[in-house]
């Protein structure tokens, strides 16, 4: 099933320790900011919540995993303070992601680009398909992946990082993003990655959920000032996309 509501959808279930946070939109699972507010509020609860011990992230349907954030808004920024507030979107997500005090899987079924791969980035431990290529595109319209580069360098090194995002218009392989370190394992299908997913997922619900925040805390040792950095580098990206070029750069792609 896939959403078709105009801000996506989040749903949240909740079972044997395990919190399944499911997002969806119709443009390929992208963010609109509504839904990256949602996401945000739910991991901040679910942090709190004694009864959960993992988080698996995933989303809708069997396609891309997540196109980044929404292009209508993209397009429709004027001013820096909405550049600004646009792109702390995912910032506070990411912040969301890494002081949660639960483990959280990444369950990546298909492409992911921008926002996406800073997403998968910020999981503990991401486990995706033959079909789930990254691609950072920003540089193509005049902006670049600010705001996520942290979380996406501290996972796959800043050399991998570096060519994911000089080679703007380049797809990697899942197999190029596990071999760099972010993803784990890779899978054929579907089906064998959510049987995988389900299988660790039990077997960390089983573990002593104090070691597993303690072990999350150390995992995210030396990120405290990313508080403060992702919102610096969202100011970046705002000014950035006010920018002419980028403004003929996004004509052209609404015109397509």
């Amino acid at each position: 099933m896939t959403t078709n509501r105009q801000n996506g959808s989040l749903y949240v279930n909740i079972q044997n320790k395990i919190a399944t946070v499911e997002f969806g939109h119709p443009a390929s699972n992208s963010f609109p900011s509504e839904l990256l507010d949602r996401l945000t509020n739910e991991l901040n609860s679910i942090s709190k919540n004694d009864s959960v011990s993992i988080i698996i992230l995933k989303s809708e349907g069997d396609r891309a995993f997540c196109a980044g954030a929404s292009f209508d808004e993209l397009v429709a920024i004027s001013n820096l303070e909405e550049g600004e507030k646009f792109f702390s979107g995912f910032a506070n997500v990411i912040n969301a992601m890494r002081t949660c005090g639960k483990i959280i899987i990444g369950r990546v079924q298909g492409k992911t680009v921008g926002g996406g791969v800073g997403l998968a980035s910020a999981c503990d431990y991401v486990l995706a398909t033959e079909a789930a290529a990254i691609k950072l595109s920003e540089l193509t319209i005049g902006i670049g992946p600010f705001v996520i580069e942290p979380a996406v360098s501290r996972k796959i090194g800043l050399a991998a990082t570096s060519e994911l995002t000089l080679d703007a218009t380049s797809w990697k392989s899942a197999y190029w993003a596990k071999e760099k370190g972010l993803y784990a394992k890779v899978f054929e299908t579907i089906k064998e990655l959510d049987e995988e997913v389900d299988l660790l997922a039990n077997k960390l619900a089983s573990y002593n959920i104090q070691a597993l925040s303690e072990m999350k805390k150390v995992l995210w040792n030396n990120t405290s000032h990313w508080n403060s950095l992702l919102i610096e580098r969202a100011k970046i990206s705002g000014e950035l996309v006010l920018s002419d070029f980028t403004k003929s750069a996004l004509a052209k792609f609404s015109k397509k």
